[in-house]
């Protein structure tokens, strides 16, 4: 049984899925997806995320503000409310992205500070994407503590000497469709190297749909094709790889 890590049910387009997320939650079933995380881009557009996913207790959830919607501070205040609703076993996603908009590091970095400081008062683990932004984000984890409540690097696609350094401080490395993609030779020299015990598989659906599903709308149900392709990655079993990353998963989230 594979657990999806990442993905945006409140983002995917229904039109696929005669316009009723069941149809999306059976489908990740029927491919033996037993739990999901579905993550939070926006404060704004969290309470709607709530309401969508409401009813499937499989789904978990995360409350953030992505680095790429970074068009105002944080309400520090506001997120740490959101973040204590009963369903949110993450804070995030947060993080730096230094490649597509550069133009807002000085907000992308007083939010990810304040991400973490919230985490680390409701004692819950962090979701981070990072791009092109490497020693900032390693460097901010550091001074804020993010050691103390761990996370997870999501839809990694930096350096494994950046790994290294965040699975010191109690960060898993998870791997999304991009392991797949023809272009991704040095991504896939990381995922050999990642103990077994510090890696988990995403889809980051509706987003980067894996081979052979490159070109349509990524799902839940498709994070078996990540594992598929990390098992032939690491010489090991896709049965392996399932239970590894599902473990993983339960241990990083405090789950049964």
């Amino acid at each position: 049984m594979f657990i999806d890590s990442h993905c945006h049910l409140d983002r995917l387009n229904l039109d696929d899925f005669e316009q009723n997320l069941d149809n999306v939650v059976r489908a990740a079933s029927q491919a033996q997806v037993q739990q999901m995380l579905c993550v939070s881009v926006t404060l704004e557009d969290f309470p709607t995320m709530v309401t969508k996913t409401q009813g499937y207790d499989n789904v978990h959830l995360s409350c953030g503000m992505h680095p790429l919607n970074q068009e105002d501070i944080v309400d520090e205040s506001k997120l740490l409310e959101l973040a204590k609703h009963p369903r949110v076993i993450a804070v995030g996603e947060t993080g730096l992205d230094y490649f597509y908009a550069p133009e807002t590091k000085v907000l992308q970095l007083d939010s990810f500070r304040k991400h973490i400081r919230v985490a680390k008062q409701l004692n819950k683990p962090l979701i981070i994407h990072t791009r092109d932004a490497q020693q900032d984000t390693l460097s901010i984890m550091a001074e804020e503590g993010a050691a103390q409540v761990g996370g997870v690097l999501h839809c990694f696609t930096e350096s494994f000497e950046m790994a290294e350094q965040a699975m010191k401080m109690g960060f898993y490395i998870s791997f999304s469709g991009i392991v797949t993609f023809k272009n991704a030779s040095a991504l896939r020299e990381v995922a050999k190297k990642i103990p077994d015990d510090m890696f988990l598989i995403e889809t980051d659906s509706p987003y980067l749909a894996p081979v052979p599903h490159r070109g349509k709308q990524n799902q839940p149900a498709y994070v078996a094709e990540v594992a598929k392709h990390l098992a032939t990655i690491r010489g090991q079993s896709i049965d392996e790889i399932a239970k590894l990353s599902s473990n993983n998963f339960k241990r990083l989230f405090s789950l049964k």
